[in-house]
């Protein structure tokens, strides 16, 4: 189990206050694909993951999951919804076998006027603020093909590690468009797949694909387009 100084929020707090705490956290198991909360649930807990990796996601009106995160233990889940007294903006599940602490949130306000523990909840509120923006720009702004190229760069390891299907839902792709990008990529030259493992061929063209929000359609541009240039010239 994770003791609580080992989670950001609680970081900071001397530790009789981590033994109070640890006494006020009511224990829950969870197994793998479990529901902790749905989206719209009302809840005075805060979560706690002490062990094991949940998703958020939200649902559209018609029914598609947009996932929003994949959280590993230790981390805070539901500081906004608990703090504002509002329903959880998102459902969360567990995608292993895992461990959730609840904490009632009249424990939590006792210890706001403790100033190392609410910067800790300001700096947890804020990361989650942040998680939100890059979403809503990877979502609103990127393409599915830009989208692939930046979890490339940023967590290639993912693509070694997880399932096609799992690396998808992850980034809100259906199965079929994700493994047609894959195919395109290898085309163009830009990655290589042997024996289930990935590695980046062409770094610059998934920079390239992030900026422009598309795929060159040419595995070498620049003699492409001294090609073209010829040939309007002879046409002069």
């Amino acid at each position: 189990m994770i003791d609580l100084e080992k989670i950001s929020m609680f970081a900071d707090l001397d530790t009789k206050f981590h033994k109070e705490l640890q006494s006020s956290i009511h224990i829950k198991k969870f197994t793998k694909n479990s529901i902790v909360f749905y989206e719209g649930d009302e809840s005075d807990y805060l979560y706690i993951l002490l062990e094991g990796s949940v998703r958020l996601f939200k649902t559209s009106p018609k029914g598609t999951q947009v996932q929003i995160k994949r959280m590993n233990a230790p981390d805070t889940i539901g500081e906004y919804a608990c703090f504002e007294k509002e329903p959880f903006p998102a459902t969360c599940e567990f995608i292993s076998d895992g461990v959730m602490g609840l904490l009632h949130f009249d424990k939590v306000y006792q210890y706001l006027e403790n100033k190392e523990f609410a910067l800790g909840l300001i700096r947890s509120l804020t990361g989650k603020v942040m998680l939100l923006s890059a979403l809503v720009h990877k979502e609103t702004i990127l393409s599915s093909e830009a989208k692939v190229a930046d979890l490339m760069l940023e967590k290639l390891s993912i693509f070694n590690r997880l399932k096609n299907n799992e690396i998808a839902a992850i980034l809100n792709l259906t199965p079929e468009t994700f493994s047609r990008i894959l195919t395109k990529f290898k085309k163009e030259s830009i990655i290589t797949i042997e024996n289930s493992k990935f590695k980046i061929l062409n770094i610059e063209a998934l920079h390239m694909i992030i900026e422009t929000n598309t795929v060159k359609e040419c595995t070498d541009c620049i003699s492409t387009f001294k090609a073209k240039l010829a040939l309007l010239e002879g046409k002069k």
